[in-house]
């Protein structure tokens, strides 16, 4: 299934315009990617999700594909932002890793991780059932993973790509197991 940029682009429209934290969800509403805006959040996401980065490995760390919620976490004073942001990397990242390629510093200052004033679909449910389908999403992730890899290889071998690379390399096993269950049997395979 295309994406629908009209259902992408009403969607970030509802993101606040507040500077401060963002977070980006997979099809699976599980984080991938946490950062930070100070000028303002809902234009942040708009050049991610156009790829519109100009950053090249900030492109490649992400795949826009896969990026089917966001949540935000708004914080007016620009000191806390970075602070904010490494408390959500450290609290999200040992669950899954995620694709920032910089990992922030580790923070203990025994703050709760605060809720996100916004957890907002920016893909359609249709979308998002289509994309889940396994044997949609693994390939997809095997292509991303291959774009990184060469990335690595040939233009910038870096611990930032490495980390990206590492993640992907993740999530793609996961696909892998998720098409194999689905496999069907082989009829003429031999019993064991």
């Amino acid at each position: 299934m295309a994406t629908d940029f009209d259902f992408r682009k009403r969607a970030v429209r509802g993101l606040t315009a507040q500077i401060g934290v963002y977070v980006l969800c997979d099809l699976d509403g599980v984080p991938i990617y946490v950062g930070q805006s100070k000028a303002g959040i809902r234009s942040r996401v708009a050049r991610h999700l156009t790829s519109a980065r100009s950053d090249i490995i900030a492109n490649r760390q992400i795949d826009v594909w896969e990026i089917a919620y966001v949540w935000t976490y708004p914080e007016p004073d620009r000191l806390q932002i970075g602070l904010l942001e490494a408390r959500l990397f450290h609290h999200f990242n040992p669950k899954s890793q995620l694709m920032n390629g910089t990992q922030p510093a580790f923070l203990d200052d025994g703050i709760p991780v605060p809720t996100p004033l916004q957890r907002v679909q920016v893909m359609s449910d249709a979308e998002i059932v289509s994309k889940k389908d396994p044997t949609q999403r693994l390939p997809r992730q095997a292509d991303h993973y291959a774009q990184i890899v060469g990335h690595f290889v040939a233009v910038k071998n870096s611990t930032q790509v490495a980390r990206a690379m590492n993640a992907h390399f993740e999530r793609l096993r996961k696909y892998h197991a998720g098409l194999l269950g689905i496999a069907e049997p082989d009829e003429d395979a031999p019993e064991e």
